[in-house]
């Protein structure tokens, strides 16, 4: 199955320690580029983001976006009791030996240095349900890969059948182009009459024949367009593959143009050039 390298994965989950959003975009790449934002307490899941990515795609440049905002009841801030005895025992010692001493308010004393703290989430449980939605996200985005990746190889099938018929009509048009090809030779031979040069007629002959002959093209044409179809129903990235069979669709287009000995060749030949490069735009965003 074709798949797209153009598409978009967004994942929420809520926990006992916060709320985590996982965003997934990837566009076309030549390779696998992977670009990550992660907060600083959950970098370290970086590798295993990594990973995942190169096991499962070959190629795109994906952004991956996780979030993490704290639950309210982790965020609140709570009194080290034994921090605060301790200190109240030290001031009391303050308040024996210098009575005059003037001492701290509430605040100050919350403002002590371990005295209020902050409880931290449990960062492991946190980012098992990070990784889980990783891959979560990530099935996604391949889903909807492989939709958009259907919709691209339906729009080259139908380019593809529009290339065979091209290439029907050239074969259709055969007679014309050979009729058309001996009354060239018999206006050439008119010019000539006088001289009846053999080996100049031989090469006017010679000439005028391989400038007819489309055969050739027409054969590797149609071949090419049947490996198009058989590439389009393997498994596995065929970007690269159906790339290369564009480059040789446009070659052949291009000698049939120039061996062109009619106006309708000539338009078929366009044709096909048209065809190809709306393919081509559209390989671009394949696996």
């Amino acid at each position: 199955m074709v798949h797209s390298m153009t598409a978009f994965s967004r994942q929420d989950r809520d926990a006992e320690a916060g709320h985590l959003q996982l965003e997934l975009r990837s566009v076309n790449q030549r390779y696998l580029e992977p670009h990550f934002r992660l907060p600083e307490a959950l970098r370290d899941l970086e590798p295993a983001f990594r990973e995942a990515l190169r096991t499962r795609l070959a190629r795109g440049k994906v952004e991956c976006t996780l979030r993490f905002e704290p639950s309210g009841d982790e965020a609140e801030p709570s009194v080290d009791q034994a921090r605060l005895d301790a200190l109240a025992i030290t001031l009391e010692e303050v308040r024996q030996r210098v009575p005059d001493a003037a001492m701290p308010d509430a605040l100050r004393l919350l403002d002590h240095p371990g005295v209020l703290e902050r409880r931290a989430p449990d960062l492991e449980a946190v980012k098992q349900q990070g990784l889980a939605l990783f891959q979560a996200a990530l099935d996604d985005l391949i889903a909807g890969r492989a939709r958009e990746g259907e919709k691209l190889a339906a729009l080259i099938r139908e380019r593809l059948t529009a290339v065979n018929a091209q290439v029907a009509e050239v074969r259709r048009l055969m007679p014309q182009i050979l009729e058309r090809q001996r009354a060239q030779l018999l206006e050439r031979l008119a010019t000539v009459r006088a001289e009846l040069d053999p080996q100049r007629l031989e090469a006017e002959l010679l000439l005028l024949a391989q400038k007819a002959d489309v055969d050739e093209e027409l054969d590797r044409l149609a071949t090419h367009v049947a490996e198009v179809e058989r590439q389009l129903g393997q498994k596995g990235p065929v970007g690269r593959r159906l790339d290369f069979l564009m480059q040789e669709l446009n070659r052949e287009a291009n000698t049939l143009s120039s061996k062109s000995v009619v106006a309708e060749t000539t338009r078929c030949a366009v044709e096909l050039k048209v065809l190809i490069e709306q393919m081509r735009e559209q390989i671009q965003n394949i696996e």
